[in-house]
Protein backbone atom coordinates (compact mmCIF):
# COMPACT_ATOMS: atom_id res chain seq x y z
CA UNK A 1 0.00 0.00 0.00
CA UNK A 2 1.51 3.30 -0.88
CA UNK A 3 1.32 6.41 1.57
CA UNK A 4 -1.24 8.05 -0.70
CA UNK A 5 -3.61 5.41 -0.58
CA UNK A 6 -2.91 4.56 3.34
CA UNK A 7 -3.75 8.69 4.22
CA UNK A 8 -6.81 8.25 2.03
CA UNK A 9 -7.88 5.24 3.56
CA UNK A 10 -7.08 6.71 7.17
CA UNK A 11 -9.23 10.04 5.80
CA UNK A 12 -12.55 7.98 4.65
CA UNK A 13 -11.88 5.71 7.37
CA UNK A 14 -11.85 9.08 10.02
CA UNK A 15 -15.03 11.24 7.96
CA UNK A 16 -16.89 7.75 8.09
CA UNK A 17 -16.58 7.32 11.82
CA UNK A 18 -17.00 10.67 13.02
CA UNK A 19 -20.72 10.77 10.99
CA UNK A 20 -23.37 9.63 12.60
CA UNK A 21 -25.83 6.55 10.97
CA UNK A 22 -28.23 8.89 10.13
CA UNK A 23 -25.96 11.20 8.27
CA UNK A 24 -24.21 7.69 6.66
CA UNK A 25 -28.11 6.49 5.46
CA UNK A 26 -28.63 9.92 4.05
CA UNK A 27 -25.82 9.98 1.79
CA UNK A 28 -25.95 6.23 0.73
CA UNK A 29 -29.75 6.81 -0.31
CA UNK A 30 -29.21 9.78 -2.11
CA UNK A 31 -26.80 8.39 -4.00
CA UNK A 32 -27.19 4.48 -4.48
CA UNK A 33 -30.87 4.49 -3.66
CA UNK A 34 -32.89 3.65 -1.18
CA UNK A 35 -33.60 -0.03 -2.35
CA UNK A 36 -29.63 -0.82 -3.61
CA UNK A 37 -28.73 0.44 0.14
CA UNK A 38 -31.16 -1.85 2.04
CA UNK A 39 -29.91 -4.59 -0.05
CA UNK A 40 -26.30 -4.26 0.60
CA UNK A 41 -27.18 -3.31 4.52
CA UNK A 42 -29.29 -6.84 4.15
CA UNK A 43 -32.30 -5.38 4.89
CA UNK A 44 -35.38 -6.61 3.00
CA UNK A 45 -37.39 -3.26 3.82
CA UNK A 46 -36.27 -0.65 2.00
CA UNK A 47 -37.87 1.91 3.90
CA UNK A 48 -36.37 1.31 6.55
CA UNK A 49 -32.84 3.25 5.33
CA UNK A 50 -35.29 6.32 5.14
CA UNK A 51 -36.30 5.80 8.59
CA UNK A 52 -32.35 5.61 10.02
CA UNK A 53 -31.93 9.13 7.58
CA UNK A 54 -34.44 10.86 9.79
CA UNK A 55 -33.24 8.98 12.87
CA UNK A 56 -36.78 7.37 13.54
CA UNK A 57 -34.83 3.94 13.84
CA UNK A 58 -31.57 2.89 14.85
CA UNK A 59 -29.59 0.17 12.70
CA UNK A 60 -28.80 -3.05 14.56
CA UNK A 61 -25.22 -3.70 14.96
CA UNK A 62 -24.30 -5.67 11.87
CA UNK A 63 -26.40 -3.08 9.22
CA UNK A 64 -24.94 -0.27 10.95
CA UNK A 65 -21.30 -1.70 10.02
CA UNK A 66 -22.44 -2.63 6.19
CA UNK A 67 -23.92 0.98 5.92
CA UNK A 68 -20.14 2.48 7.24
CA UNK A 69 -18.66 0.27 5.14
CA UNK A 70 -20.24 1.01 2.21
CA UNK A 71 -20.03 4.45 2.66
CA UNK A 72 -15.96 4.31 3.11
CA UNK A 73 -16.03 2.67 -0.06
CA UNK A 74 -18.79 5.11 -1.58
CA UNK A 75 -16.28 7.89 -0.70
CA UNK A 76 -13.17 6.20 -2.33
CA UNK A 77 -14.66 6.10 -5.10
CA UNK A 78 -16.16 9.38 -5.71
CA UNK A 79 -13.42 10.73 -4.49
CA UNK A 80 -11.46 9.61 -7.40
CA UNK A 81 -14.51 9.80 -10.53
CA UNK A 82 -18.62 10.53 -9.61
CA UNK A 83 -21.97 9.61 -7.99
CA UNK A 84 -22.87 7.94 -11.55
CA UNK A 85 -19.73 5.63 -11.45
CA UNK A 86 -19.98 5.03 -7.67
CA UNK A 87 -23.18 3.58 -8.23
CA UNK A 88 -22.17 1.52 -11.58
CA UNK A 89 -19.36 0.56 -9.52
CA UNK A 90 -21.42 -0.88 -6.30
CA UNK A 91 -23.62 -2.73 -8.81
CA UNK A 92 -20.95 -4.15 -11.04
CA UNK A 93 -19.40 -7.39 -11.63
CA UNK A 94 -15.49 -6.90 -10.07
CA UNK A 95 -12.80 -9.05 -10.12
CA UNK A 96 -11.70 -8.10 -7.27
CA UNK A 97 -14.35 -9.50 -5.83
CA UNK A 98 -14.37 -13.15 -7.67
CA UNK A 99 -17.07 -11.22 -10.27
CA UNK A 100 -19.35 -10.56 -7.38
CA UNK A 101 -20.92 -7.09 -6.98
CA UNK A 102 -19.36 -5.37 -4.12
CA UNK A 103 -23.12 -4.16 -3.07
CA UNK A 104 -23.51 -8.34 -2.80
CA UNK A 105 -19.64 -8.63 -1.47
CA UNK A 106 -21.06 -6.34 1.45
CA UNK A 107 -24.60 -8.02 1.94
CA UNK A 108 -22.10 -10.93 2.84
CA UNK A 109 -19.96 -9.39 5.45
CA UNK A 110 -17.02 -9.29 2.56
CA UNK A 111 -15.93 -5.97 4.31
CA UNK A 112 -12.09 -5.93 4.00
CA UNK A 113 -12.08 -7.33 0.11
CA UNK A 114 -14.79 -4.77 -1.12
CA UNK A 115 -12.16 -2.22 0.60
CA UNK A 116 -9.64 -3.55 -1.07
CA UNK A 117 -11.46 -3.74 -4.46
CA UNK A 118 -12.10 0.06 -3.87
CA UNK A 119 -8.88 0.79 -4.27
CA UNK A 120 -7.87 -1.33 -6.53
CA UNK A 121 -10.47 0.39 -9.01
CA UNK A 122 -9.16 4.02 -8.23
CA UNK A 123 -6.22 2.98 -8.86
CA UNK A 124 -6.78 1.52 -12.31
Amino acid sequence: MTTRTKTTAEAVHAVTTRLTIQDIAEILQEVLGQRLTAHLAGLSDAKAIGAYARAEREPRIDVEARLRLAHQALQIVVEADSDHVARAWFIGQNPQLDNDAPAEAIREDRLKDVLSAAHAFVRS
